[in-house]
């Protein structure tokens, strides 16, 4: 049997990843508050 979780770094990074962020409005706002890790 197969387990529900099956991790993969790419289909992660595609959808959370710094590039994910890069086009939204979150990544603005942490830069602007000055912080010193954008993404993990």
């Amino acid at each position: 049997m197969k387990r529900t979780y099956q991790p993969n770094k790419r289909k992660q990074a595609k959808k959370h990843g710094f590039f994910a962020r890069k086009d939204s409005k979150i990544l603005n706002s942490r830069r602007r508050k000055g912080r010193k890790v954008l993404c993990k």
